[in-house]
């Protein structure tokens, strides 16, 4: 039998309902579930054909929709872990619930599979009897599969009103014994998911997978080179001297985030990577991980021990932030906390209204090694704003702008004795919503947190009317420079609606608004999106957390403001904030103007122009180039320049794959930014879009995780025409039109070969920074 025959019978089967019985007499046949216990071990016996065979179509075909927080209830097919787990009709992004719901953390929350099935999660795997039979019959994830293989699937055109793409759609999440009913009810629910079947050789591969079994084991164990560089940075990190367990402490919520790894131990494509976990046992000992919301709260033991742990799942683009560790590194931080002169008489409570606030917590650190560690992985510590759990669809993004630059206060100019006074003196004021934990009420705490805000702001002007009274310090010599070789001195911020982006350097046009960021600033955004955010929370905690970023984005960009002339001040701050109603934190920072003239000449009618280009000038020997708009030639920089009407038709992000004379393929990215009359409105957004000043961005490279179009150039002549049509489209039909010629759309017939082309040209431009793509927001039009 051949496998197009293999498979085709099997569909038979599933339609006269031979495979998935109903249950009472399944039960019948196979006997009741249970949960069974899967050894999952390294590359050995039947584990091996997991990791050669199935483990590369999962990943290329299921965890792109299926492997983080956001995947489809919960289904996290990145790992043997996620894929026993199963999946659960909890949503884990709801804006909704009143009260904070229990984490369900792979890894962290449960210890095995029968404390996930006591947490609601129900098994995509047979759990019945254990025979070749059961084993198909009784598995979601196979039913899945051949649901799709049913159903024919349109070619190029466009998918009907069944499918649901929203982010928020109502997610059926079937256990077996539901399956029969929703493949009558949603026959085109089949998996994936608005996407087409997978070959059938791969559904071949997985098919003998779960028929013997689903045996599965993990990637090898990192190399003994990097088992070295792991106990090393563990024997750094856990020394018993106060002031290494404070700055460890500080270390570590600052880097729980990343994906580390060792360049310089390390020369495979693939590099190991490691998560910096908190761990009841010291180096030498099995990790036993501490999980609690956040990564400050009390950990419940008399010492925490903080451990490198071998990252095993898939590397997904939308959760990477690679971080390098070397000698140098770890030289670095020995001058920032250890050789640094303080002493610390006491390590600081675990009490959330301590904890939360990193003023009172870190506060014997002095604020030049605080700032200056958090300088050195300045995209870094960003990214996890992005890439964290908060920065989740609309209401979580509209916070800020589509398109804006970050720079910094020189760390020399920000930790003066007067500036670290101030930050001690008020660090009440500077408490942030997490201390509230994560149930919270949130228009009387918002109303307390922002007499909070007007209070430390009025102090700081006061401070800054005093230190610059004569003007002379007030300019670009006050931005960091990266200490001349640091390239994270300059970002760019994207919103793509629902999802973002940063990088490094200042990428396209100049933009609208730039964050001018401080220490305290910095250090108050990260505390409030990634340390002290709970995606677990309730609407209150999220709202909250959506409400106090206001004060900190609108203090980002009176930084900057403060540059310019004082006559333009307010006019420039009041074209931002056009047609808008006179909040609270508008009040606060409007009260707070720096009285101090800058201390530089401005010639033009522009100085807001003016201002950005001294800003490139004076970081222009660091700024990244990587994403260069100005670098795209021939036809394809004409799309820096299209009229707002194609713009507006446009998605949030757009790869472009181009393929040369000698077959090889360049690759772009086409940014859509939305512009806004202003960008205080919670709910409202579209009643602020300023759709005659949307523009657009072209640049070479990848620039976001989540593409919601794939255009696909074959030559220079197809380039052209792609170009010319482009810039002439006005509506929704002639974008369709455009697409149906250039587009590889879901229902495209080669949709997975392509896929796996534009995940081969990623890993060439993104290298260390590779993960796989999402394609839970690919526009069906």
């Amino acid at each position: 039998m051949n496998v197009r025959t293999g498979w085709m019978l099997a569909i038979v089967l599933l339609l006269c309902g031979c495979v998935t019985l109903g249950m009472s007499h399944y039960d019948d046949i196979y006997g009741e579930a249970s949960v069974k216990v899967r050894n999952v071990e390294y590359n050995q016996g039947g584990g091996a054909e997991y990791l050669q065979l199935v483990k590369p179509v999962l990943e290329q075909r299921c965890v792109v929709c299926h492997g983080c927080y956001d995947a489809p209830c919960q289904l996290k097919l990145s790992s043997p872990e996620g894929i026993d787990r199963g999946l659960n009709k909890e949503r884990v992004y709801n804006g909704t619930r009143l009260l904070a719901q229990a984490p369900s953390r792979l890894l962290f929350d449960a210890d095995n599979t029968k404390q996930w099935r006591e947490k609601g999660f129900t098994s995509v795997l047979n759990e019945r009897a254990q025979n070749t039979q059961a084993n198909l019959a009784g598995s979601v994830l196979y039913s899945s599969l051949l649901l799709k293989m049913s159903k024919p699937f349109p070619q190029q055109g466009l998918l009907g009103d069944e499918f649901d793409f929203s982010l928020d759609r109502t997610q059926s999440c079937p256990s077996m014994d539901e399956f029969d009913s929703l493949a009558k009810s949603q026959p085109h629910a089949g998996m994936p998911y608005g996407l087409p079947a997978i070959s059938g050789f791969e559904f071949k591969q997985l098919e003998s997978w779960l028929k013997n079994g689903a045996k599965m084991a993990q990637i090898a164990p990192p190399l003994n080179a990097e088992l070295q560089q792991v106990s090393r940075w563990e024997q750094f990190l856990n020394q018993s001297g106060l002031k290494y367990q404070l700055a460890a402490r500080y270390i570590y919520e600052h880097w729980y985030l990343a994906n580390i790894y060792f360049p310089e131990h390390n020369h495979s494509t693939t590099p190991n990577f490691f998560k910096l976990v908190r761990s009841t046992t010291p180096p030498g000992e099995p990790i036993d991980l501490i999980a609690t919301r956040r990564p400050y709260d009390d950990p419940q033991v008399s010492r925490v021990y903080y451990r490198l742990m071998h990252e095993r799942s898939s590397i997904l683009a939308k959760t990477h932030i690679p971080l390098a560790l070397s000698d140098k590194k770890m030289t670095r931080l020995h001058a920032q906390f250890i050789a640094a002169d303080y002493h610390v008489q006491q390590l600081p409570s675990y009490e959330p209204k301590v904890a939360s606030n990193p003023f009172k917590a870190f506060a014997a650190i002095p604020v030049k090694s605080k700032y200056q560690f958090m300088l050195d992985e300045a995209e870094l510590i960003i990214k996890g704003y992005i890439k964290g759990p908060v920065c989740r669809g609309q209401v979580a993004l509209n916070v800020i702008n589509d398109q804006f630059w970050v720079a910094f206060v020189d760390p020399q100019k920000n930790s003066s004795p007067q500036v670290s006074e101030l930050l001690l003196r008020h660090d009440d004021d500077l408490a942030l919503p997490a201390q509230e934990q994560s149930n919270v009420l949130p228009i009387s705490s918002w109303v307390k947190y922002a007499n909070r805000q007007h209070e430390y702001l009025s102090a700081k002007t006061k401070l800054a009317n005093e230190l610059l009274k004569d003007g002379k310090s007030l300019t670009t010599d006050l931005i960091w420079q990266g200490d001349g070789h640091n390239d994270n001195a300059g970002l760019t911020v994207f919103r793509h609606f629902d999802s973002a982006t940063v990088v490094k350097g200042f990428v396209g046009q100049t933009p609208k608004t730039m964050w001018l960021l401080d220490y305290a600033l910095f250090e108050r955004i990260h505390y409030l999106l990634v340390a002290g955010f709970d995606v677990y929370g309730n609407i209150g905690h999220q709202l909250h957390t959506r409400l106090y970023m206001d004060f900190l984005r609108l203090e980002g960009e009176q930084n900057f403001i403060n540059l310019l002339p004082q006559d333009v001040r307010k006019e420039i701050k009041n074209h931002w904030y056009r047609q808008s109603h006179v909040s609270l934190s508008e009040f606060i920072n409007r009260k707070s103007l720096l009285a101090a003239p800058t201390g530089m000449s401005y010639t033009s009618d522009k100085p807001k122009l003016e201002l950005h280009e001294k800003i490139t000038t004076a970081l222009e020997s660091v700024l990244s180039q990587r994403y260069d708009y100005k670098s795209v030639s021939g036809p394809l920089a004409k799309l820096n320049n299209l009229p707002h009407k194609a713009v507006n038709l446009l998605p949030q992000v757009s790869f472009i794959l181009q393929r040369q004379n000698n077959g090889e393929h360049k690759a772009f990215t086409l940014i859509h930014h939305n512009a806004h009359y202003n960008i205080s409105s919670l709910l409202n957004e579209g009643a602020q879009r300023a759709y005659e000043e949307d523009t657009a961005t072209l640049v070479p490279g990848f620039i976001g995780d989540y593409p919601e179009a794939i255009w696909y150039l074959a030559d220079e002549a197809n380039t052209a025409a792609f170009v010319a049509q482009l810039k002439t489209i006005n509506s929704e039909q002639q974008y369709s039109e455009l697409a149906q010629a250039f587009a590889i759309r879901r229902t495209h017939p080669q949709f997975w070969q392509y896929s796996d082309l534009l995940h081969e040209v990623a890993k060439q431009y993104r290298g260390i920074e590779y993960g796989l793509f999402d394609y839970n927001r690919l526009e069906n039009r």
